[in-house]
């Protein structure tokens, strides 16, 4: 008699509202989404609720600009999403699930220069301030993440811009600050969280 296999986790899913407080017209995202006004018929996502997995959440079409994390949960308005981030955005435009490679053992290093070059900072815990863990600097200039995904913050306390950062994109490597996202204009990273689904 063989045992039927464990169930995975539930596919992603999230729904989107064109108004505040889950009002107006929704649509249901199930996988990447680089335009919701054009693959939704939204002008644009005032409210999200995430119902299963973790997705980023972008601020233009073509997952460009701010990046936001979104885990499980509910995000009526704008300050929801965006938290205490230095950037405000009233507005999401493209949408795509967080690919997690195992969470059980996260593990990121951080490198001082471009390139994996310079000093390196091994990490597989969360870290409210680098600088104060022992991060010389406040700018990383490339890393690496091994397993899982991870979310790093422009200051200390989880603040400013976000970073999603995962194993599965890029093969977990980041050669210079630049591919940390679109809005990465600096390589100024202070605190850094792994994504727990």
């Amino acid at each position: 008699m063989s045992s039927a296999p464990a169930p995975g986790p539930a596919p992603a899913s999230l729904t989107l509202w064109d108004e505040e407080d889950f009002q107006g017209r929704r649509c249901r995202l199930l996988s990447d989404c680089a335009n919701v006004c054009e693959r939704g018929g939204l002008r644009r996502v005032r409210s999200v609720k995430v119902e299963n997995g973790v997705w980023v959440a972008f601020e233009y079409p073509d997952f460009q600009g701010q990046q936001f994390i979104l885990e499980k949960g509910d995000y009526p308005r704008w300050s929801a999403w965006s938290g205490s981030c230095g950037h405000h955005s009233n507005q999401l435009l493209s949408f795509r699930p967080v690919l997690c490679a195992n969470h059980s053992d996260s593990r990121v290093t951080l490198f001082e220069g471009d390139n994996f070059q310079g000093c390196k900072f091994e990490l597989s815990d969360d870290y409210p301030s680098l600088p104060s863990m022992g991060w010389a600097s406040k700018d990383v200039g490339s890393l690496k993440v091994s397993s899982g995904a991870w979310v790093a913050y422009q200051y200390p306390g989880y603040r400013g811009y976000q970073y999603v950062l995962e194993r599965d994109r890029h093969s977990g490597e980041f050669r210079t600050y630049n591919e940390f996202g679109t809005q990465a204009h600096t390589g100024q990273l202070q605190s850094i969280r792994r994504v727990q689904h």
